[in-house]
């Protein structure tokens, strides 16, 4: 049995984190820390909150006495940091509470660790840390994907933020002897994702009937990954991961955004003359109309220092520890658009 404190979980992949340990390792606890910013939300977790192996507690990961606390009180031997400030776009306009999240946040977690389990009695523990292949900075078309011998070259003052957060938990490690493991993944997609991103936005704007920004030329690739692929990556790390270790999680699944906005005004319009029903609940949506949303799109200004394409290489956890992606991009998508018309009210 392991106790578990997860911080941001209640935030898109740290809330489908949650449900797949729950599920998986019912015998476990989980401390869920969430300051519930804009991007999380407790009502995600309603379902976890009926275990009672399952605790929510709001409170900012900055607070190094309340998170000194939790680890002593709960016995916490592992921990699982998701929460970050991660919207590019947000951090162009505002890199303070990136900063402040991202550097400040894990540099106490880190120290509350420390305190705690490297203490005058050490005990067995982890500390995996969440990160983005954004800290590698841009590919070309043609370039090799990222390893995890991949210089940093963050190009984003989100991107910079995680990547000195990396850099403070692999000094921990290499300075104090924490027992830490960090993965880097690519763009994750799914349930309970805030609709800022580029999945959940357009499909929650075709809905509504609202445009579709596309920034530049809609050329920019990414590597898309479904959170529960991510999570179970993060599952094999914590249990067969080796401690001091970095691992790559990717989907093997490069998409231009542009091709991403089309698919998925394919998907919801094909739902639409499918269902008769979706009509009556969404009439803003051209689908209802009989128009194709691609009609929406509308190509935007480029965002500042845009990144051209990120790339996964995730052959050192497929080799050293079995992963393999379990959900298609097609399944994964469609499941996606079907979970945004479950809970979604026009």
């Amino acid at each position: 049995m392991n106790n578990l404190l997860v911080t941001g979980g209640a935030g898109f992949i740290g809330t489908n984190f949650v449900y797949y340990w729950l599920n998986k390792y019912p015998q476990d606890h989980i401390v869920v820390l969430d300051s519930l910013t804009y991007a999380g939300n407790r009502e995600n977790l309603s379902a976890a909150e009926t275990n009672p192996k399952f605790k929510f507690v709001h409170g900012n990961i900055i607070d190094q006495t309340l998170v000194e606390f939790l680890l002593k009180n709960h016995k916490i031997d592992t921990l699982v940091h998701f929460a970050a400030e991660s919207h590019v776009d947000r951090s162009i306009h505002g890199p303070d509470e990136f900063i402040n999240t991202n550097i400040v946040g894990t540099h106490t977690l880190l120290k509350a660790a420390k305190k705690i389990w490297l203490g005058k009695k050490s005990q067995n523990h982890r500390f995996h840390h969440i990160s983005t292949d954004e800290v590698y900075g841009s590919l070309k078309a043609d370039d090799p994907t990222f390893t995890e011998n991949t210089s940093y070259s963050p190009n984003s003052p989100y991107a910079a933020s995680k990547a000195a957060s990396d850099h403070l938990v692999r000094a921990y490690h290499k300075t104090y002897g924490l027992q830490v493991t960090i993965s880097n993944c690519s763009n994750n997609y799914g349930p309970y994702q805030f609709p800022e991103k580029l999945i959940p936005l357009v499909i929650t704007n075709i809905l509504n009937g609202k445009l579709l920004p596309v920034y530049g030329n809609g050329k920019q690739i990414r590597d898309w990954l479904h959170v529960d692929d991510h999570n179970l990556g993060v599952d094999m790390i914590l249990t067969k991961g080796n401690v001091g270790e970095t691992y790559n999680i990717g989907g093997n699944n490069e998409w231009t955004n542009l091709a991403i906005v089309r698919l998925i005004c394919d998907l919801i319009h094909q739902k639409f003359l499918q269902d008769m029903k979706l009509p009556e609940r969404f009439p803003t949506c051209p689908s209802s109309k009989g128009i194709h949303p691609e009609t929406l799109i509308r190509h935007v200004k480029d965002r500042l220092g845009h990144d051209i394409r990120y790339g996964i290489n995730a052959e050192k956890i497929t080799s050293e520890l079995g992963y393999t992606p379990r959900e298609s991009f097609e399944a994964g998508i469609k499941k996606t658009i079907n979970w945004f018309l479950k809970k979604m009210v026009a």
